[in-house]
């Protein structure tokens, strides 16, 4: 596989047509995540899903790392799946953890990818349904609407 310019721009594209399927299982992931912590979510449309995305492929090295993932994830298969089911798990949490902007929301991205995951499922190659669920999981993250995310940081340094 070789990543260039092109083929990062070809991907930012490919992660900007899946908004009709991923947009929902963001907000799928959402409701139910809500309900098991009992606190409203906010809702993410489309527009904020495509800046969102824009956002990530518009910095250079986040760019050709998510463009990596996509792109190994849409063509990974294994004979029978299960043997793959490791690869596939972790490329997703990665990708995952790439999308939400590093730790700490890294490691939330990563345990919301293994949640989405179990939802999803698709006909394609093994990791197709890892892909969604990682894209879901990274963008759900990095977006507002978690009130523990609005307003300051009890912790901010106040110096």
């Amino acid at each position: 596989m070789e990543l260039t310019p092109a083929a990062v721009a070809d991907e930012h594209q490919w992660v900007r047509d899946r908004a009709d399927d991923i947009v929902p299982l963001i907000n799928e992931t959402r409701d139910k995540l809500g309900d098991l912590f009992d606190t409203d979510v906010g809702v993410v449309d489309e527009s904020a899903y495509l800046a969102a995305v824009d956002d990530v492929f518009a910095r250079g090295d986040v760019a050709v790392n998510v463009a990596a993932y996509v792109r190994i994830l849409r063509t990974l298969d294994v004979e029978g799946d299960y043997p793959g089911f490791v690869v596939d798990e972790v490329l997703g949490r990665r990708l995952a953890a790439t999308i939400a902007g590093g730790d700490p929301l890294g490691l939330l991205a990563e345990a919301t990818f293994h949640f989405a995951d179990v939802a999803v499922h698709t006909d394609g190659v093994a990791g197709e349904d890892d892909l969604d669920a990682a894209l879901a999981a990274g963008f759900q993250t990095r977006l507002p609407g978690w009130s523990w995310q609005e307003g300051d940081s009890p912790f901010e340094s106040r110096l």
